[in-house]
């Protein structure tokens, strides 16, 4: 059989949402190739399978398996203490694709991953090495910190310490008064940030990478502060939370529209805030009508995460360490200030009554917001952003009220990826598998609608054998031939090639 149309069965088979486990299992075998790894990373799993993969002999497989953000995390607890370092900093590492909803490890996973002696038996990495893929990973919930502050293990304790402006004073002084005299060294080498005059000591010269970083969040010194304003680098005392009023006042009148625009929102912002609804740029002025509303930076938070992005923002949605109340979101919602409105938007717990309101409101943004964050945005509104915002396509895809039928008026859609779509819906009665583009075809191939002679036809046509083999109308017997033909052919192929 053509080579070609092995791997085509092999990768429709791989990701068949029908295919039973017993196939999946098979699909597993070393003769499979890259369909194995691809279908081991990027679907969800049956439990016999997940089982099968976590065990399997071959280091790739595991591997593949630890980048899968499909399957339950908890599920592949085992891969965080695997033999292999590889397979360990694959899962530290999340998955390759960098999806929207960051999901986060559970805490067990975490401290398996932060409590490790060494990095595998095999040797090649580091349990350091291991950890700064977690830390990079997105995968350890904001609220980590806080959380680990009381723990019973002296590392997760050390962690939480190095998170030093994320805890709590109460914490803080727990951790200086640590049993443990590591939990203690790390506290008083943490605890620094917060005090001016050792900032001021350590301060690094003005300009370099390092001092930006501490110039924006660490607690600064009168002597520090005219040290800013006399080399003009106000940049980070515009973004740092422990810049003193009186910086701020003068801040409010910089000739730089952008440091005006950093500080409009700011709780602390005093008297400014109604000099700032003066500003000649029109951004500044919104930002600073917003500033009222704002009155912790936890609400800051809330909005910074909204106002700096446009409609087609793809960042990471990330659970934040501490929210707004509800009735601050409710009162967002109900705003003028489409910012606002799009803060509420994001919100996945907004009430139901809000979310209606919001997926009618007349400002786009509000709509994209609520399409991409909500739970319970409505499948019309789902399917309006994918058609016109193709940014959010992927994302919108993953969720579980995105509409698959009800599609067939798109089918003659200029937009490739809004016919495929369209393609799929079993509603539809001829799937155009003569489709000039490969997606559609494929699509239009792994429609359950089709006759199973059409479907016949399809599986020996390059064009649409790999929808074909996707089609969850494909009987199970049907597909486990599929996988005879082609695993016999991998086993004959090398014979063959020592005859030539």
């Amino acid at each position: 059989m053509s080579e070609t149309l092995r791997e085509l069965w092999l990768r429709g088979l791989a990701f068949n949402d029908a295919a039973p486990a017993d196939v999946l299992i098979r699909l597993l075998d070393e003769a499979t190739g890259e369909a194995a790894l691809l279908m081991c990373e990027g679907r969800d799993l049956p439990d016999a399978v997940i089982d099968e993969a976590l065990h399997h002999p071959v280091e790739r497989i595991r591997r593949a398996l630890a980048h899968n953000l499909h399957v339950d995390p908890a599920r592949l607890a085992p891969l965080a203490s695997d033999p292999s370092g590889l397979v360990r900093a694959n899962f530290a590492r999340g998955s390759r694709h960098q999806p929207r909803w960051v999901r986060p490890l559970p805490y067990d996973i975490l401290a398996t991953f932060l409590t490790a002696r060494e990095g595998g038996e095999d040797g090649r990495l580091s349990e350091q090495d291991i950890i700064g893929e977690l830390w990079c990973s997105r995968q350890i919930p904001l609220s980590f910190a806080q959380d680990m502050a009381g723990n019973d293990h002296p590392a997760l304790r050390t962690c939480a310490a190095y998170q030093w402006q994320s805890l709590s004073a109460a914490q803080r002084d727990a951790l200086l008064d640590d049993p443990d005299p590591g939990v203690r060294k790390a506290a008083r080498e943490s605890s620094w940030v917060l005090d001016p005059e050792a900032v001021e000591a350590r301060l690094p010269p003005i300009g370099s990478r390092y001092a930006v970083s501490v110039l924006c969040s660490y607690a600064l010194s009168p002597a520090v502060v005219e040290l800013c304003f006399a080399h003009d680098v106000v940049n980070p005392l515009a973004r740092n939370r422990h810049t003193p009023a009186d910086a701020l006042a003068r801040l409010a009148r910089h000739p730089d529209t952008e440091i005006r625009r950093l500080i409009a929102t700011r709780p602390d912002l005093g008297p400014a805030a109604a000099e700032l609804r003066q500003d000649p740029d029109a951004d500044v002025r919104m930002r600073a009508r917003l500033q009222p509303s704002i009155r912790t930076w936890v609400e800051f938070d809330a909005v910074q995460r909204v106002v700096d992005h446009g409609r087609d923002c793809t960042c990471p949605i990330t659970k934040p360490a501490t929210e707004p109340s509800p009735g601050w979101f409710a009162a967002c919602a109900a705003s003028g200030e489409p910012v606002l409105r799009r803060v509420a938007a994001s919100r996945p717990g907004l009430p139901a009554d809000l979310v209606e309101a919001l997926a009618q409101d007349e400002d786009e943004g509000v709509r994209i917001r609520l399409a991409c964050h909500h739970p319970l945005a409505p499948p019309h509104l789902l399917l309006d952003v994918f058609v016109t915002r193709p940014a959010h396509r992927p994302h919108l895809l993953t969720l579980p009220a995105f509409p698959r039928t009800g599609l067939t008026h798109l089918i003659g859609h200029p937009d490739p990826e809004v016919r495929a779509l369209a393609a799929a819906d079993p509603d539809l009665r001829r799937p155009p598998v003569d489709d000039p583009d490969a997606s559609v075809r494929r699509a239009a191939a792994a429609n359950p609608s089709l006759a199973p002679e059409t479907l016949e036809a399809l599986l020996t046509d390059l064009r649409t054998a790999e929808g074909a083999a996707a089609n969850p109308s494909l009987p199970a017997d049907r597909m486990h031939a599929l996988l005879d033909h082609c695993l016999n052919s991998a086993a004959t192929a090398p014979a063959a090639a020592g005859r030539r």
